[in-house]
């Protein structure tokens, strides 16, 4: 007979203990032990018994399955995804609260059920009258696909085998829960087992899964990183929350590109895809000091956006360092740069750097737009409005080149920037090609 026994698992690494502590032994969290019941196997004589081989198979025996992908009927998802969404495959969407979620999934369901595909929008948070309303509020909405207002797991499985559904929205994994496990819904036995659970039936019938996700204070996913290895595509939507322009990253795809990003336009219709992301990025800015234009490469697209910087006086006497879409730390190192090499002190000065639009940037050709920047509100003087900025720089205060700056420089003279200031080694006219920051610093800041 199976014994029920307690352990205390850790509802943000999934470790398991035999007491409770108050912190995390395995990844330092602190109050995040909950007690669970688990069942232990009373093994006896099973224990040396040697199990029975199963057929192997040689690699080269074994047919490949080419099922057509399932086109969502939205381009900017379908080039996140690869080309559209493979059957039988698993998609965790994650976002902040209010970013549009649902909202995207909700269109998603009704494109889909236009071609024929049987579609089944699970919903644990809200009721079937307040989807009702949402979808009343996106003009156009097809709503020609089923609708379950549940939170029992069990009941969305059942659905799965009972009728032949091509896709599976369940709103959220967080809120699912199973009568066979003994834990509330959003524990880490609950998370893990469900989406293990719906993997196995999602492989068995062929049946495609979007999985919503709650994601923590610090912006990363709830719940136990297994999660986000038992499914085959991780999707994150960002943007501010009351901006128009969301952004569709893959973090994680096993059958397609993670360097692709959707654009997308929030409106009264929904979030539609944006055809022209930089003309609307710089639509409303600002001919003034601390102002940059940096050419950003989106996966394959480029797109330009506006990088603002302010300088002003130290108050305390520890300089303060503050970005928004740029990596605290990357943004201390450039002004230690500066300070060091571009002939610019910033020890007692506070460096606010800011993306605008939402959109955060990692990549390093964003370097010299950030000194450049800054440069121009520390010294009060505007960079030319027809110029565009991109490049690497250095410790020793260097500019190195970037991938795709054909491209970038391509959708500047799009939207009517003529000019660039950009690492050595690009030709072409109204290019200016400084080897230092030292060079690009006093170009931008001569009058």
């Amino acid at each position: 007979m199976a014994k029920p026994t307690s352990q205390f698992v850790c509802q943000n690494c999934g470790a398991t203990f035999a007491k409770w502590n108050g912190k995390c032994m395995q990844c330092g969290a602190w109050d995040s032990l909950v007690e669970s019941v688990s069942q232990t196997e009373m093994v006896g004589n099973k224990v040396g018994k040697i199990p029975s081989a199963v057929k192997v198979e040689s690699l080269s025996s074994i047919k490949s399955n080419q099922t057509p992908r399932i086109p969502t009927g939205n381009s900017e998802i379908d080039t996140v995804l690869g080309g559209g969404i493979v059957p039988g495959s698993l998609i965790l969407l994650a976002g902040d609260p209010g970013i549009g979620k649902s909202t995207l999934v909700l269109q998603l369901a009704a494109d889909v059920s236009k071609n024929d595909k049987k579609v089944l929008y699970v919903s644990g948070e809200e009721s079937a009258s307040q989807i009702k309303l949402r979808a009343e509020r996106i003009k156009g909405l097809s709503e020609t696909f089923d609708f379950l207002s549940s939170t029992d797991l069990d009941q969305v499985l059942a659905q799965t085998f009972t009728k032949a559904y091509d896709l599976i929205i369940v709103d959220s994994i967080q809120t699912m829960a199973s009568a066979n496990i003994a834990s509330a819904a959003g524990t880490v036995s609950q998370i893990t087992n469900g989406a293990n659970a719906l993997m196995q039936s999602a492989k068995s019938t062929n049946t495609a899964f979007i999985l919503i996700g709650h994601v923590t204070k610090e912006g990363n996913l709830a719940g136990p990183r297994l999660l986000e290895h038992l499914v085959d595509t991780v999707l994150h939507l960002e943007g501010e929350k009351f901006g128009a322009v969301k952004f569709l990253r893959s973090i994680k795809n096993r059958f397609g590109s993670t360097n692709e990003v959707g654009v997308f336009e929030m409106s009264d219709t929904g979030l539609l895809p944006l055809i022209n992301p930089s003309g609307v990025l710089l639509e409303e800015r600002s001919d003034s000091p601390g102002s940059a234009i940096f050419a950003t490469m989106e996966g394959t697209r480029p797109i330009l956006v506006e990088v603002q910087a302010l300088v002003s006086p130290s108050v305390y006497g520890y300089p303060k360092r503050t970005a928004v879409g740029v990596d605290l730390n990357r943004l201390g190192l450039l002004c230690a740069v500066m300070t060091k090499r571009g002939g610019i002190n910033l020890s007692s000065s506070d460096v606010y750097v800011n993306i605008v639009g939402g959109l955060k940037i990692s990549e390093p050709a964003l370097d010299l737009a950030i000194i450049l920047a800054i440069a121009s509100a520390n010294k009060n003087i505007s960079i030319n409005s027809s110029y565009v900025v991109f490049g690497e720089v250095g410790l020793s205060g260097e500019i190195r080149s970037v991938n795709s700056s054909d491209r970038r420089l391509k959708e500047a003279t799009k939207l009517g920037y003529k000019k660039a200031i950009v690492p050595s080694g690009l030709n072409g006219s109204g290019l200016f090609c400084p080897k230092t920051i030292r060079q690009a610093i006093e170009f931008i800041t001569k009058k």
